[in-house]
């Protein structure tokens, strides 16, 4: 039983190269993806790298303050 186990043991540590790591990762990360979450609002993000604000949900307009001179 014992040869069995690490004769696989060897076998499966010459399998790795780079090449197979990278795709073993990119498979890893593709079934990962089917169970993430689709950003809500995407099409706002560049206003939130622009630096606009938002209240729950919407967008804060700020109200010109008008000073008497």
């Amino acid at each position: 039983m014992f040869a069995t186990v690490r004769h696989r043991t060897v076998r499966t540590k010459g399998a790795l190269s780079p090449t197979t790591a990278r795709l073993m990762v990119f498979k890893l990360i593709m079934a990962a993806a089917k169970t993430w979450r689709r950003l809500m609002g995407e099409n706002q993000l560049p206003k939130v790298i622009a630096g606009v604000r938002f209240q729950d949900g919407s967008e804060v307009i700020p109200l010109p303050t008008n000073s008497a001179a």
